[in-house]
């Protein structure tokens, strides 16, 4: 079995947006059979984290340039944070790409 990838998604204050995002990615991944760790977080959190994947609203995208992150993690911009079917599109290919190379 592969290893669960680590995903977190981003907002300003941590809280809101990025557990409403959160919460709309768990259902997609439940939906496609996809177990992975999913968490939460604020964006002066980010340069701590030990992650694969970030997943954050477009208009944070420039915010992440100031700090000096892992290059191996991997960005998901999303327009709206709470739409299913952009979230599949954009974040399921990602953990699929990663998934393959873990195995």
């Amino acid at each position: 079995m592969s290893r669960k990838l680590t995903i977190y998604f981003i907002c300003g204050a941590g809280l809101g947006s990025s557990l409403a995002c959160q919460m709309t990615a768990e259902d997609v991944l439940n939906r496609l059979g996809l177990d992975e760790k999913l968490e939460h977080e604020a964006i002066s959190s980010t340069p701590g984290l030990r992650t694969d994947i970030i997943v954050s609203a477009e208009n944070f995208a420039s915010q992440f340039k100031q700090y000096d992150l892992d290059p191996a993690i991997k960005f998901v911009f999303l327009h709206n944070i709470v739409d299913p079917a952009e979230i599949e599109a954009k974040l399921v290919p990602v953990i699929k790409e990663l998934s393959e190379k873990a195995s």
